[in-house]
């Protein structure tokens, strides 16, 4: 990472961090780094994306922040095989419907500075949902968004019944929840889920521009606009419809045994999650 000596905010994770920070010309670029496990979302992860997220907010160094993973994939979603064994994951994420430890709801802790995602591979269930929370999206022409959640048995928790809609439309949001079937990033890019689909080798360079963008504005005014953007799109009603709906299916049919099952189907029938 690299971080202004000036600001402890941004002090430097250590290069095999599951998620890493880095810090130039104003700009905080986060990476979910478990490329083996493709960027899946173990509750380490959970932990540390806010934690770096954070420190971005509180920098003076920082104006812009980007997420983005470590190739192949964005990220996979939650860590099914945590998911399977103990549930722990969900818990304090918010990725239940419930609150989540910063005291909103979503993925995220609350920002006022812009968040652009830059998706290098694979954006499935809760990490198409921690896409669908970024500010906007530019995409690798390797990306690909799928919303699996029908097929693992657990439930939207982070606002994708909202913000997909919100995005493509209601009807082609139900298609990709119903079916689980993957929207390929030229199909993105026609829908308005994504600004951009650029060669992968350049996305990184790309939306750093975009950035670049961002930071020669006045920041006050950015962050103003930003705040009423969100204003103007939070639906609060639909996120607690979603929250209740998620609540009561973890009561009734979640159980890290159904998931583990699940989860071993989906292996065996060759669809990943």
């Amino acid at each position: 990472m690299t971080s202004s000596a000036s600001d402890p905010s941004t002090a430097s994770l250590s290069g095999d961090d599951v998620v890493l920070l880095d810090v130039t010309d104003r700009i905080a670029t986060i990476t979910i780094n478990r490329p083996d496990a493709r960027n899946a979302l173990s509750s380490e992860v959970l932990a540390k994306i806010p934690e770096a997220m954070m420190r971005a907010e509180r920098s003076d160094d920082v104006d812009v922040l980007i997420l983005t993973g470590t190739d192949p994939a964005f990220t996979a979603g939650l860590d099914l095989k945590e998911l399977g064994s103990t549930g722990g994951n969900l818990d304090g994420s918010g990725a239940d419907g419930s609150v989540n430890a910063h005291g909103v709801r979503g993925p995220f802790p609350g920002l006022t500075k812009p968040l652009i995602g830059a998706i290098n591979g694979v954006a499935v269930t809760g990490g198409f949902e921690l896409a669908l929370n970024c500010d906007f999206l530019v995409a690798s022409e390797h990306a690909k968004f799928g919303d699996t959640h029908a097929r693992v048995g657990v439930m939207p928790g982070w606002g994708l019944t909202v913000l997909l809609p919100q995005a493509i439309g209601v009807r082609r949001a139900r298609e990709m929840s119903f079916t689980g079937n993957f929207m390929l990033a030229d199909e993105a890019l026609r829908c308005g889920l994504v600004n951009h689909v650029v060669p992968h080798g350049e996305l990184l360079a790309f939306t750093r521009q975009l950035a670049a963008d961002i930071v020669g504005n006045e920041q006050d005014g950015v962050r103003q606009i930003r705040e009423t953007y969100a204003s103007i799109a939070t639906d609060d009603d639909a996120w607690e419809t979603e929250s209740r709906d998620g609540r009561a299916w973890r009561r009734s049919n979640f159980s890290p045994d159904k998931v583990a099952e699940r989860r071993a189907k989906i292996q065996s029938r060759g669809k990943t999650q």
